[in-house]
């Protein structure tokens, strides 16, 4: 007897919903399903990466007014040419020049719907029959996600926490191999709040060099630094390894849902076109859609007129935040954080499970903690390190503290009794 499917020949891609639940919105709509819906009070998110809702992370007027004078232009509703129109990627060649030895041209530059789409791109465009690829650990889950879809192979390397979660290069060494064609490096560092030293950017280099790798570097909270340590882009060491640079206005300028990234090859000795990367990047865009052309349009105003009291009044509330954060850390017994944050908007907490009583680990802490105090913190598990936690410190300093007072108040309520 049928069941209703029995004479349909339709089939799913089953990956889709085993990558799913690995991805950080996946991980945080189930935290959201667990809270407790007669609570009272507002929801506290230190589990996300976009700021923009709260006053003090508000993007710049002059950003607001080139959207709206692009509209009204009538200039950009047309449909865009595939890598984006010349102007915004000349904006953003000459934008990214500035702290490069060497010029990009517009034609280095590719627009893409944020940097998700420049990932999907880049990955799916090394996603050859027994590749694989290296990513670090802890890292931004979206990678492991897509290349799974893409039967890309994994394979992480460490970020050593004593050592500022530098890259371990020796792990680096011993998994990579015939197959391997690229590494990510994330700087500034989500999830972990660090800056890599130029040294240590210029090290990485010479190691993909040295394996004939590609070095993908995701610098999507370029410039977010408020420690001792500088932004320097990966791209700097373009002449020593070919390059591809992830980036988008989302971070720096406040927009996450504007929507606009770019995909950027920084490669002075012309390498990638020699290996055949720019011409399936550009095959790869062809099968895809585009960022809004109004908001192309509105870039080279945005990028060039965006004054720095605009982005050091961000820089500050972030160093505040960030601070209050590694402060109030020190206050609760259970968790602990090997470094002070320097950049991006989040860090990297040690949960100890063993001083807590009926919490097994990392998932079940954040599960219990959405439902008893309305807070939503990102649990480790999502991003390849059990019991730990990741927690952004890019919202309101006031929501920050209460947020940091309830995780107290829970921490104290299922300590181990003594």
């Amino acid at each position: 007897m049928e069941n209703g499917t029995e004479r349909w020949r339709v089939r799913v891609n089953e990956r889709l919903n085993a990558t799913s639940a690995i991805t950080v919105r996946g991980t945080l709509k189930k935290l959201i399903g667990n809270l407790n819906k007669d609570d009272p009070r507002p929801t506290v998110p230190l589990g996300h990466g976009d700021p923009s809702p709260f006053p003090c992370f508000r993007t710049t007027p002059v950003a607001e007014d080139a959207i709206i004078d692009a509209v009204r232009s009538a200039k950009f509703n047309s449909y865009p040419p595939t890598f984006g129109i010349l102007p915004a990627r000349r904006a953003i060649a000459d934008y990214l020049s500035c702290d490069l030895p060497y010029v990009l041209s517009p034609d280095d530059v590719y627009l893409t719907i944020g940097c998700i789409q420049a990932i999907d791109v880049i990955l799916t465009v090394l996603a050859c029959p027994g590749a694989n690829i290296l990513l670090p650990r802890p890292g931004f889950p979206f990678y492991e996600a897509r290349a799974a879809s893409l039967q890309l192979e994994v394979r992480h390397f460490d970020l050593n926490p004593e050592k500022g979660w530098e890259v371990d290069l020796e792990n680096v060494d011993a998994l990579a191999d015939e197959n391997t064609t690229a590494i990510v490096i994330i700087n500034p560092g989500n999830p972990c709040g660090t800056v890599y030293t130029h040294q240590h950017l210029k090290t990485i280099a010479e190691t993909a060099r040295k394996l004939g790798i590609l070095v993908i570097a995701d610098e999507v909270y370029h410039h977010l630094t408020f420690g001792t340590n500088p932004f320097v882009p990966m791209g700097a060491f373009g002449s020593i390894v070919p390059v591809i640079t992830l980036g988008s206005i989302s971070k720096r300028w406040l927009v996450p849902g504007w929507r606009l990234g770019w995909l950027v090859t920084c490669d002075p000795n012309g390498i990638l076109r020699k290996l055949g990367v720019i011409e399936s990047i550009m095959g790869c865009l062809e099968m895809t859609s585009d960022p809004p052309t109004f908001i192309q349009g509105a870039i080279p105003h945005i990028l060039e007129k965006s004054g720095e009291d605009f982005f050091s009044k961000t820089i500050d509330t972030l160093r505040v935040t960030a601070y209050t954060c590694y402060d109030r850390i020190k206050e609760i017994s259970c968790i602990t954080c090997p470094n002070k944050p320097e950049g991006s908007m989040f860090v990297m907490v040690k949960l100890n499970i063993s001083l807590l009583e009926d919490i097994n680990d990392d998932v079940e802490f954040c599960l219990k903690l959405a439902k008893e105090e309305s807070v939503i913190i990102l649990p480790g598990a999502a991003l390849g390190m059990k019991n730990w936690l990741r927690i952004t410190f890019a919202v309101d300093p006031s929501a920050l503290e209460d947020g940091f007072e309830r995780i107290k108040t829970f921490c104290q309520r299922h300590a181990k009794k003594q």
